[in-house]
């Protein structure tokens, strides 16, 4: 019987579909490394999600791991060097949060332009802030996607067909031609998307020519009037030039689901601003979503098994 560490919270038609494939389940939710340590030695497999951090140190006291799953899209919290040195096998689920992450962006763009975070806080306060609250339709401006992608591109159809939003992208290779015309989309370079975008979107994952990207020679070339939103990895953005750009009003605002740190620290300078919208990293927190993450990874993992028995 192949023995499986859930080390995170996983849908339960996920977990049912390993019980019925003949898995051996050990479930803890978020260890500390130490303890991951400890746990990870018997196990064939793991599955986890932003967290924990399987480590070097942990894949080293792996003694019988063949494969590590991640139940949604980003692998920054897996070493991938240290998995491929010991041959082990790392899977995800790239399409299971989609729609959901490019809902939140969405809703965060709408948030900040219309201040609906603000406006609540000030009710709450027993002020009736209407004037402070005067805020922008999306319809007809321009949207600059970073990262064209499944998400980047779940945005660009919401914000084009839902909103009427005129739809400029950043990537390293160039969409699909029916993409393009579909969205009436147009491929442009990183600073001419940042000097003309009424709203900066970010959708690419982190890794070493990713890490902020968005700094603050970036963030100068954005319109004093844009926001920026961030639903990717908060590495992806200089947080500090970030917080001197919305102090100083360099942009209008922000949407932030990611942020350098997680959680974000009590009184962060980021929780003192209220041109910011800030969530905790809930991008794919949708049942939906994880249902899906969960299936797919579950699937993947016991066909590997299959196939390996089959050997």
């Amino acid at each position: 019987m192949v023995k499986i560490l859930v080390a995170a919270p996983l849908h339960e038609k996920a977990l049912e579909k390993l019980r019925s494939a003949g898995f051996q389940i050990v479930y803890e939710e978020y260890p500390s490394e130490d303890r991951l340590v400890e746990l990870i030695k018997d196990v064939e497999a793991i599955i986890v999600r932003s967290k924990p951090k399987v480590s070097r140190r942990v894949i080293e006291a792996a003694e019988k791991l063949k494969v590590i799953a991640r139940a949604g899209v980003g692998l920054d919290n897996i070493d991938l060097d240290a998995a491929n040195e010991k041959g082990i096998q790392v899977f995800n689920a790239p399409a299971a949060p989609t729609q959901s992450v490019a809902e939140l962006a969405i809703g965060l763009m709408i948030d900040v332009l219309r201040k609906i975070a603000f406006a609540d806080r000030k009710m709450r306060e027993g002020v009736w802030a209407k004037k402070q609250c005067l805020g922008h339709e999306l319809r007809g401006i321009v949207l600059g996607i970073i990262g064209m992608g499944r998400i980047g591109t779940a945005v660009a159809r919401i914000a084009y067909h839902g909103f009427g939003m005129k739809i400029i992208y950043y990537d390293v290779r160039r969409c699909p031609k029916d993409v393009e015309k579909e969205l009436d989309a147009k491929c442009v370079d990183l600073e001419t998307l940042l000097k003309t975008a009424d709203i900066v979107s970010i959708h690419v994952p982190l890794v070493p020519s990713t890490k902020h990207l968005i700094n603050e020679e970036k963030l100068r070339l954005m319109k004093k009037s844009a926001i920026l939103i961030n639903t990717a990895r908060g590495g992806v953005v200089d947080t500090d030039a970030l917080v001197k750009a919305l102090k100083e009003g360099w942009i209008a605002g922000a949407g932030l689901d990611v942020f350098e740190e997680e959680p974000l620290p009590p009184n962060h300078p980021l929780t003192k601003l209220d041109n910011v919208v800030l969530t905790p990293h809930i991008g794919a927190n949708t049942v939906e979503a994880q249902e899906r993450a969960g299936i797919e990874v579950v699937e993947k993992i016991i066909e590997f098994f299959k196939g390996s028995s089959n050997q």
